[in-house]
């Protein structure tokens, strides 16, 4: 998710912002802002049913196999999703890129908190898909271009990581909140997503106000894409298998903490389940604000090597004779950790290649 989006996170903007009025420089300045908070919640919606899956197998008997379909079924709409995201904006711009995905994550949170049945939670979770699809596909492109015609001094650097950062992060948020309010509310399977559905209103006011960067292309176009997004790059094939294997042990973990907490580590409190998941991925953003100075191959090596320890780690400590909750813990931290590094490594791999490519033009 994270490095196909990467594709997009180096473009310049399409005018040039040192001629863009001071007003408008502040309204650029506070859109970006917007969009950072609209991608945060929309990004932690991704993750925010899973320390409730507990409830929903007690809830409705489902089987692992039935919260692994789940999984595919969210990740599958993902990915389907980004494959379009370039056509998407095309159409409809930067900030209708953004407003969509909010506008869906809205209408998906709302069918998990009114359809109590394993079909609603289904569909729930394939629109989820749909919405972090849009989002992640265009939310560091825009938050570059607004950065830079906020301030045209200002390096793109900043911005790419704090998407990035955001990117990581918020898939821990949501857990968090889930967990703490499934601990101590009375209706732990709608008040996390009714939370977020006002969250979503709050987003799209900031959006509303929030400047395009790029605009629509004509309708008698529709193939025709923004500037920002003219360029493809190729994955590397190790950061593609790197990126592939940190999507695939954060899944993992994201998917089976709650389980073993509860069954194998006699652990059934649901906001420790969250408070798991926002530890791995606070490490993930805490790894890719430690390694700013190192080069993405390095970077993108030592992210490979924590998540592989991680992973034995892992395993370690549900197999021993007495099921360790520290070690599940460290264990979590470096797959976290490792998977963050793999993400940004991949990310300044694509941005190298993207220079690369513009500079031999």
């Amino acid at each position: 998710m994270t490095a196909v989006s990467a594709r997009h996170s180096g473009p310049v903007p399409d005018v040039d912002p040192a001629t863009v009025p001071a007003a408008q420089r502040r309204r650029h300045r506070s859109g970006f802002w917007a969009v950072v908070f609209a991608f945060l919640i929309v990004m932690a919606v991704a993750t925010l049913p899973s320390p409730l899956y507990g409830l929903y197998r007690i809830r409705d008997h489902l089987s692992a196999l039935t919260i692994t379909v789940v999984y595919a079924i969210f990740a599958g709409s993902t990915i389907a999703t980004l494959q379009r995201d370039s056509s998407i904006a095309a159409r409809i711009g930067r900030r209708g890129m953004m407003l969509a995905a909010v506008v869906m994550m809205m209408v998906a949170v709302g069918v998990l908190a009114v359809w109590k049945d394993l079909p609603g939670l289904l569909i729930g979770r394939l629109l989820t898909g749909v919405s972090v699809g849009l989002a992640a596909g265009i939310a560091i492109t825009y938050l570059i271009e607004l950065r830079l015609r906020a301030d045209p001094k200002e390096s793109a650097i900043r911005a790419r990581t704090i998407g990035t950062s955001v990117t990581v992060g918020a898939l821990g948020v949501g857990p968090l909140i889930a967990g703490c309010l499934a601990q101590w509310v009375t209706q732990p399977l709608s008040v996390p997503y009714l939370v977020f559905v006002a969250l979503g209103a709050v987003a799209l006011a900031g959006l509303l106000a929030a400047p395009e960067t790029g605009a629509p292309a004509p309708r008698a176009a529709p193939r025709s894409r923004p500037a920002g997004l003219r360029r493809s790059v190729r994955l590397p094939v190790p950061a593609a298998a790197g990126t592939l294997a940190a999507f695939s042990a954060n899944g993992l973990f994201a998917g089976l903490s709650g389980l073993f907490l509860a069954t194998t580590l006699h652990q059934p409190s649901h906001a420790l389940a969250g408070a798991t998941l926002f530890l791995v991925f606070a490490c993930g953003v805490a790894s890719q604000l430690a390694t700013v100075r190192l080069r993405a191959s390095r970077v993108l090596t030592l992210g490979t090597i924590s998540m592989l320890a991680g992973l034995v780690l892992l395993v370690v400590s549900v197999r021993l004779s007495t099921p360790s909750l520290a070690l599940f813990l460290i264990a979590g931290a470096l797959i976290g950790a490792g998977s963050g590094a793999v993400f940004k490594g991949t990310t300044g791999s694509c941005s190298r290649q993207a220079r690369q490519k513009a500079a031999s033009r």
